[in-house]
């Protein structure tokens, strides 16, 4: 095993964590919209109705890694962000004057320790435009940087084509051809940010398996989850009830190709907060706890 490899350790650890959360509001009956080539967007919600995470939310947390001797160590922060935004601020074609979006705002960023372990560096910075009806991605952005290396890359969803086409290229290296990768839009997808709050608003039941279509780098993914178990959990919101879930993340048909176990936990009222999150793969044990939110009830 070689953990010193960015290419291919890091990298896929890199995705394993930044995916982590992205699957964490796991429904036990997805409904999901028929296909369709135009965006049916209805009038906006009444504010009695609207999702609390739309009104501000912002959530953190802190990632910890375990192997053999090494016990809870620190290795990354996570931050998430959600807002209601108006169509000035998204630039979303077609998009009425008087529609709103939601914006998803995540970040994943590396301590020191995980930097010494994989010498790796990362920032993952990831932006997705949602229309909040439908629930239907708009455009994702994200700043993927490991080291010195450093990408961009934007995602538009061409529902009147039903294809999607992502762009990534090196700011640093202006003049090289970008990658462009395009796939078939299915009826129903999500990046690998916009899941976690679109699968927030689904019914969570113990014993219900399902599907999760998500798109990472022009790829589309169908990841199987599992909602597995109910139990009363200590966490930085009190000792509340929680389901876990587990979801085939690794694999050879997986979003990360190797070996490895994902499960997590989140509240079992309607709010949905992912509290805690666990990969274990072979480089060791990645745990992930919620350490913080903070809810603005401003519309």
């Amino acid at each position: 095993m070689n953990l010193r490899n960015p290419n291919s350790a890091g990298r896929r650890i890199t995705l394993a964590i930044a995916f982590l959360l992205c699957c964490s509001q796991l429904s036990g009956a997805l409904d999901f919209a028929p296909a369709s080539r135009h965006l049916d967007v209805s009038p906006p919600l009444d504010i009695k109705q609207v999702r609390h995470f739309e009104l501000g939310e912002e959530l953190i947390y802190e990632a910890e890694f375990s192997r053999a001797l090494l016990k809870s160590i620190d290795v990354a922060d996570f931050r998430f962000t959600a807002k209601r935004v108006t169509v000035d601020e998204t630039n979303v074609p077609g998009q009425k004057a008087s529609e709103y979006s939601l914006k998803l705002d995540g970040e994943i960023k590396s301590k020191g320790f995980f930097i010494k372990l994989f010498n790796l560096d990362f920032l993952e910075q990831i932006t997705s435009i949602v229309e909040p009806h439908a629930f239907a991605v708009q455009n994702t952005k994200r700043f993927d940087q490991q080291g010195k290396r450093v990408r961009l890359s934007e995602t538009v969803y061409d529902r009147a084509a039903g294809k999607l086409i992502w762009t990534e290229h090196d700011p640093r290296a202006p003049s090289r051809e970008p990658r462009v990768v395009s796939s078939p839009l299915p009826a129903q997808v999500q990046d690998i940010l916009s899941a976690v709050y679109f699968l927030r608003t689904q019914r969570l039941e113990v014993g219900k398996n399902f599907q999760v279509t998500i798109t990472d780098s022009g790829h589309v993914y169908e990841v199987p989850v599992r909602v597995v178990e109910k139990s009363r959990m200590k966490t930085v919101l009190g000792r509340v009830e929680t389901l876990r879930a587990d979801v085939e993340l690794f694999g050879a048909k997986g979003m990360v190709g190797s070996k490895g176990e994902f499960s997590i936990w989140l509240t079992a009222d309607e709010r949905h907060i992912p509290v805690r999150a666990r990969i274990k793969h072979e480089y060791g044990t990645f745990d992930i706890k919620l350490k913080k939110m903070v809810q603005n009830r401003e519309p």
